[in-house]
């Protein structure tokens, strides 16, 4: 799925001639390109929840799966558009990484970074047992998580949130110049309490076990 994901931006860059995506209006919305390029993207978001779906039999082993597919797929990715065109040409380039509310400017790192956290997170999830505690107990490891995840988005779209209010036209030609590296990596901590809380219980707690017998 990540070569079709990156087969498909490949055509539609091609086709509006922006291969190198750090030019104003990155992804011109031509006819009807613009609704059958959101409508996939969500497909393509479904399709991942459905691995998770069909290879869980809990619910949390279901979102580590899902989690596992998402970050694989995002990594590979940027590694098959790398093979087809030869962009990105470093981990720094910036891209575009979505265009709802408003489009998401990032070097290539800051996904994969969290994609590989994803990862992470999805393999402990699924493959470790869930001790027996109360949900306060680590509720606010999920907290600072959110909490992450507000500032990481705040930082994708911060030239874009600046430009809102001149209009579309405005948000279209945001051409950022630098990334707010020190708010991302807070995000970034943030977004691992899970993480670490989990892979504290797995490996630290003695519960290390696989949840899905025979998976």
């Amino acid at each position: 799925m990540a070569w079709v994901e990156a087969a498909a931006v490949y055509y539609l860059r091609t086709l509006v001639d922006r291969i190198e995506p750090y030019q104003a209006d990155p992804l011109p919305m031509i006819g009807g390109f613009g609704p059958a390029e959101l409508v996939r993207e969500a497909a393509t978001l479904v399709m991942l929840l459905a691995v998770g779906l069909l290879a869980g039999q809990t619910w949390r082993s279901r979102l580590g799966y899902a989690a596992v597919a998402f970050g694989v797929w995002d990594i590979s990715y940027y590694i098959f558009l790398k093979v087809m065109c030869g962009w990105p040409h470093s981990l720094f380039d910036w891209d575009v990484l979505f265009l709802l509310p408003l489009p998401w400017w990032g070097p290539v790192l800051a996904p994969v970074l969290i994609a590989l956290l994803m990862i992470v997170w999805g393999t402990l999830a699924s493959q470790c047992q869930r001790p027996q505690r109360t949900p306060s107990r680590h509720a606010w490891t999920w907290a600072f998580s959110s909490a992450g995840i507000v500032l990481a988005l705040y930082v994708f779209m911060a030239d874009t949130l600046r430009a809102a209010p001149h209009g579309a036209t405005a948000v279209a030609n945001v051409l950022p110049v630098r990334f707010n590296w020190l708010l991302f990596s807070i995000a970034l901590v943030l977004m691992a309490a899970p993480v670490m809380r989990l892979g504290w219980q797995c490996l630290g707690g003695g519960t290390v076990s696989r949840s899905d017998k025979g998976a």
